[in-house]
Order: structure tokens, then C-alpha cells, then sequence
């Protein structure tokens, strides 16, 4: 964890020795200023938690100092602690109305001092985490501005369709089973009760894809986001056994071919399994049966590489530049389920772990959809 700054501004450089006395067993780090003028030019180059102002100084003393800190929008939230040898009441007035957050006075007490610096520090913790969370909210109302023309546009057309065509079915397939459960067969009640199942799934798979999509562009809208390191990567064994799994609920588990090697990239397991998912899906929703799915992964220098090949529809050119929230290609003449999330979320996860994603058409037609990741280090030192 960084120390917070402490910025201690006089023009005696022996009261700095007796702050850093006072405070140097604190875990602070001290920064002097032997003027307002330098003062100043302190606060613009480092990021102050707090200030020891002293009063009396020449050309520009600690009240116009003061004045001049708190009228800064970037600095007005440091703390201010004016160091004086005035007691009267008018001057620590002075101090107060210039914007001074506290005040002590000289000869300076060590355990005074400690337990004011102590005190100040931590309501500028407290109002710095403040402001972070309302960054996060202002990120957030521009993630839903920056989308609103999809959310009109494209959302319109397909988000109450996805969400309506479950809804029907399942309200449909309960309702004829609660009218007719007497009249029907065993046989029958099963066929409506796997229909009515499967518009379940349906509406719950819309619903966590449309979740996902949102956790994914809140984090990367997050400037103080962690960065993710020491994540391992799925070994090609859990690859595998995850991609055959999307093959199998597709029914074409003999269309997929798969050529991996040991290479490993960093990414979470849960976030490798919904990038792969979305590029599986997809290859496979734009693919006849019977035609081939060619997943390949390898090193590449310092990157984990995969390419998901289909035999199927290609994507053009301009159709990737486009690709973004709830967009769907040629909808009317390529009708499927779907909120047209798939790329954009496979987009979200890649630019989360610093990758880098690649859309091409192959020569035989279809499309190769590309990405690289870090490589995992025990996986680089296997493949030079």
C-alpha cells in the first residue's frame, strides 16, 4: 500500500526536522515546501494526502496559501493543518475562514500532532473512497449513455423477443397443463412439461448472457480496475473436455476437431469457458451440420494463440467494425435465437486480459475468428 504524502510548508527548515522527529516513525512520507510558491508547485506534482501549513512566512504567507489551495478544484479536498504561534481568536479565525481543516498550535505537541494527522488522514480515506464509488456510478450512467442508441435500436427489436418468445412458452406450456393434466396421457405431459423446460432454459440463458455482458463492461469501465496476474489458464485436457461439452449440447460433437498444444494463457477458468462458449456457439449457429469446427491453440512467441475456423457464413469487413451491443447481422435473412451479445462479450473478456482478437475470412470461405492472450510463464519457458 503507497503512504499517504504529507506535504509540511515553512520557510524554517529546522521545524521540518521537528515534524519528521514528531512523525518519522509514522508510516508517512514527508515532503517540505520552504514557500507558498513551492508549495504549490508541490501539490502539482505529487499526490498530497495532507498538509502542515505554517502561518507566518514571507512574500506569501500560510492564509493566502490556504486561500489559494482551497479554491483549486483538484486540491480544495486536502486537508489543511495550520501550524501557528497565534492564539488570538481572530487570527485562528483567519485560518478557519481561509478554509483551514484544523489548526495547532507552536510549540508543536507530539502526541497532539500524531493525533490530528491521524485524524484528517482518514476522513480523506474515507471521502477518496466516496468519490471512487461516484467515478463508478458516473462510469456507469456513461456505459448506459454510451449504449443508448443500441439499447433503442437494436435492444428493441430483439431484447422483448428473446425475453417474450421463454415467456410464452412457459406460460403456454403451465397453462394447457393445468387445463388439460386430466385428459392427457403420461406421454403428453411429458412433451409439454420438456417444452415448457426448455423455454426455462432458453429465458435463463438470456438473462445470464445479458448479466454477463454488464459485469464485464462495468469492470472495464472501472479506471481503478486490479490488474490480473498469476491467473492459470485451463490446461488443454479442460479445454477440451469443455469444448466437447458445447459440441455434445449442440448436437455436433462429430463436427468438432480440435488441435491443441500445451500452451496455457492467462485467464480465469470461468472466463476462458464463456469466451469459448460464445465462439463455439456462434461457429456452430452459422455452420451446417456436418461441416467441420477447427479449434486450434499454440505459443506464439510471449502469446497463447486460438483460432475457432467455420465453414459456415462469413462476417465482413464492414460487419466487424460493427460489432457492439445487441447487434445481430442480417437478422431477417439469418433468423436465430439470440441478443447478438455473443461478439461483444468475447471483445469484453479479450481487452479485460490486455489480448487482442482477430476476425478473418479464409480463402475456402467461412469465418477464423482469432484471439491471443498473455502466455502463462511456466508455459513460455516450455515453448520458445
Amino acid at each position: 500500500m503507497t503512504m499517504p504524502i504529507i506535504l509540511v510548508v515553512d520557510d524554517e527548515p529546522r521545524n521540518f526536522d521537528v515534524v519528521e522527529a514528531l512523525l518519522g516513525y509514522q508510516t508517512y512520507e514527508l515532503q517540505y515546501a520552504s514557500s507558498g510558491k513551492e508549495a504549490l508547485e508541490n501539490l502539482a506534482m505529487f499526490p498530497i494526502a495532507l498538509i502542515l501549513l505554517d502561518v507566518m512566512m514571507p512574500t506569501m504567507d500560510g492564509i493566502e496559501v490556504c486561500t489559494q489551495i482551497k479554491a483549486n478544484k483538484d486540491w480544495a479536498m486536502i486537508p489543511i493543518i495550520m501550524v501557528t504561534a497565534l492564539t488570538s481568536k481572530y487570527d485562528l479565525a483567519r485560518c478557519l475562514e481561509a478554509g483551514a481543516d484544523d489548526f495547532i498550535s507552536k510549540p508543536v505537541s507530539a502526541l497532539e500532532l500524531k493525533a490530528r494527522v491521524h485524524s484528517l488522514l482518514r476522513i480523506k480515506t474515507q471521502y477518496d473512497q466516496i468519490s471512487e464509488l461516484a467515478q463508478l456510478q458516473r462510469n456507469t450512467i456513461d456505459l448506459l449513455r454510451q449504449n443508448l442508441e443500441a439499447l433503442q435500436g437494436n435492444l428493441a427489436a430483439s431484447f422483448p423477443h428473446e425475453l417474450n418468445t421463454p415467456l410464452n412458452g412457459i406460460i403456454g406450456g403451465l397453462s394447457l397443463l393445468l387445463e388439460e393434466h386430466t385428459t392427457m396421457d403420461a406421454e403428453e405431459r411429458q412433451v409439454f412439461l420438456q417444452m415448457t423446460y426448455e423455454s426455462a432454459l432458453r429465458l435463463h440463458k438470456t438473462t445470464q448472457k445479458f448479466l454477463t455482458y454488464t459485469k464485464l463492461e462495468l469492470y472495464l469501465q472501472n479506471p481503478e480496475r486490479v490488474p490480473l496476474h498469476g491467473l492459470d489458464g485451463p490446461k488443454p485436457s479442460a479445454m477440451a473436455s469443455i469444448m466437447k461439452d458445447i459440441a455434445d449440447s449442440e448436437k455436433r460433437a462429430k463436427d468438432l476437431q480440435l488441435v491443441l498444444g500445451e500452451a496455457q494463457g492467462v485467464i480465469s477458468y470461468a472466463d476462458f469457458t464463456t469466451l469459448i462458449t460464445e465462439l463455439l456457439e456462434n461457429a456452430f449457429k452459422f455452420s451446417s451440420a456436418g461441416s467441420p469446427i477447427q479449434v486450434v491453440s499454440q505459443a506464439i512467441a510471449d502469446q497463447f494463440v486460438m483460432t475457432v475456423t467455420n465453414q459456415g457464413r462469413s462476417i465482413t469487413p464492414e460487419e466487424v467494425q460493427k460489432v457492439g451491443a445487441f447487434q445481430q447481422f442480417n437478422r431477417q435473412l439469418y433468423e436465430r435465437q439470440g441478443l447478438g451479445l455473443g461478439l461483444k462479450i468475447v471483445m469484453s473478456i479479450i481487452t479485460k486480459y490486455d489480448g487482442a482478437l482477430n476476425i478473418s475470412t479464409p480463402p475456402e470461405g467461412g469465418t477464423c475468428i482469432e484471439f491471443r492472450l498473455p502466455l502463462l510463464q511456466e508455459a513460455s519457458e516450455s515453448h520458445p
